[in-house]
């Protein structure tokens, strides 16, 4: 079962500088338009099977869409590939704007 995180322990663990983690945005380019927590890495989820080589299995890789529904599926479906350190940002960035960072525009 995929970790969930909120939105604030995933802000926490960026503040302290946690140079182990990696964001990984799997929403559409036209939401990253919208909206984006930096820093993030964007692999749209469909692109994912086929870009497993940008993502590195020694860092803590916490995935993030707009809700955490792609993202969970994109989660399991790393840990199902070995994974170790995955984790969904519950709630997407919808709930980083909500409860972290107002400015990052909501959306859809």
């Amino acid at each position: 079962m995929v970790e969930e995180l909120s939105a604030r322990a995933v802000a926490e663990k960026l503040k302290h500088g946690s140079a182990d983690l990696l964001l990984l945005d799997v929403r559409e380019p036209d939401e990253r338009e919208a909206a984006v927590i930096e820093p993030s890495r964007h692999i749209p989820m469909r692109e994912v099977p086929d870009r497993l080589d940008e993502l590195p299995k020694d860092r803590e890789i916490v995935v993030y869409c707009h809700g955490g529904t792609r993202s969970a599926m994109i989660a399991g479906f790393l840990e199902a590939k070995g994974y170790p350190r995955v984790a969904n940002l519950h709630g997407g960035i919808d709930a980083w704007s909500r409860t972290v960072d107002p400015k990052v525009p909501r959306y859809g």
